[in-house]
């Protein structure tokens, strides 16, 4: 059988989805944090619908009852000198 890949950019296949609800998850975040799908480059951008789908499907809610997942705002390394300034001093 062939797999059905959902999250192209962490290769996570449909039977990966099935086997989180599976396991518990209900909600778009709870498959995220089981199998990783939503947190390749995308973000969630290609996959997010398509892993609501399946929940709907396998949960027998409705579509709009999956809540999407929680958006978070991009994490990077920043020097502390950018947050302070040079002329920031402890008192």
């Amino acid at each position: 059988m062939t797999e059905i890949l959902i999250c192209r950019c962490q290769e996570i296949t449909r039977e990966d989805i099935r086997r989180a609800v599976e396991d518990g998850a209900t909600t778009v975040d709870g498959v995220k944090r089981r199998t990783r799908a939503c947190m390749g480059l995308c973000q969630g951008k290609t996959c997010e619908r398509l892993v609501q789908g399946i929940i709907a499907e396998l949960t027998g809610k409705s579509r709009a009852e999956i809540l999407p997942q929680k958006s978070r705002m991009p994490v990077r390394p920043v020097k502390i000198g950018l947050l302070g300034g040079a002329d920031d001093r402890p008192v």
